[in-house]
């Protein structure tokens, strides 16, 4: 299986420090956020990835290369000319860096997050186009994004979660989609209304970085127990 890593957004929220960086670039205790992505995939057992590249988009490659020095080998999506195509217009943009036919999986995990979630766990039953992993509330999105029934996402519910920005996918969950920008989120809800997205709680560590208090935060607590 392959892995799918979105970078290509401005970090409006993040600047200064995203004036002349993207955002996966900033550094937490010591190694850039999008390091900590590709070194648990690799631990994971997943070799190939595909970043995409947006806004500063040319740094990426400059800083990551090839992947080797992670024993993973690295291919980037670039958006720089488009501008970023938000979500769903990334992943059908990469798509024949990631899959060869409809019925081929990969994992999508958003940039600008930290999770231990472990990558290994991710898995699609045969007849879902997606799996989402979910979590606790933040204080930025207190309604959450989706409840749980049954291990099968719901749109509705008592108890909602919020989306992690961590997914399985199928890539028949894009077959219909023309290029260009598109969020993720319509087609989700077109997917749970077939009843082929599951789901999964985690109650880990996972954290949006979405402001450089938080990102000084995340990395003061991981210099002091990494």
């Amino acid at each position: 299986m392959k892995a799918m890593i979105l970078a290509a957004g401005h970090g409006k929220r993040m600047r200064p420090l995203t004036n002349h960086l993207p955002k996966p670039l900033l550094k937490v205790a010591g190694r850039p956020l999008i390091v900590w992505h590709i070194e648990k995939l690799q631990q994971a057992g997943i070799s190939d990835i595909v970043i995409n590249m947006g806004w500063q988009g040319e740094k990426l490659p400059v800083a990551l290369g090839d992947g080797s020095q992670w024993n993973v080998n690295i291919q980037y999506s670039d958006e720089t000319e488009t501008g970023a195509l938000e979500t769903a217009g990334g992943i059908h943009k990469a798509l024949p860096l990631l899959t060869k036919n409809d019925n081929d999986t990969f994992i999508v995990v958003n940039g600008d997050i930290w999770c231990d979630y472990p990558f290994s766990h991710l898995r699609l039953k045969p007849d879902d186009k997606a799996h989402l992993i979910l979590v606790n509330n933040p204080a930025h999105n207190p309604e959450g994004d989706f409840a749980l029934h049954s291990h099968r996402v719901t749109r509705h519910g008592e108890i909602k979660y919020t989306f992690s920005g961590i997914g399985c996918y199928r890539r028949s969950l894009f077959s219909n989609m023309r290029p260009g920008k598109a969020a993720l989120a319509p087609l989700l809800y077109q997917a749970i209304e077939e009843n082929v997205v599951s789901g999964e709680y985690y109650n880990g560590d996972w954290q949006d970085i979405g402001t450089p208090e938080r990102l000084a935060q995340l990395s003061h607590r991981l210099s002091d127990h990494p």
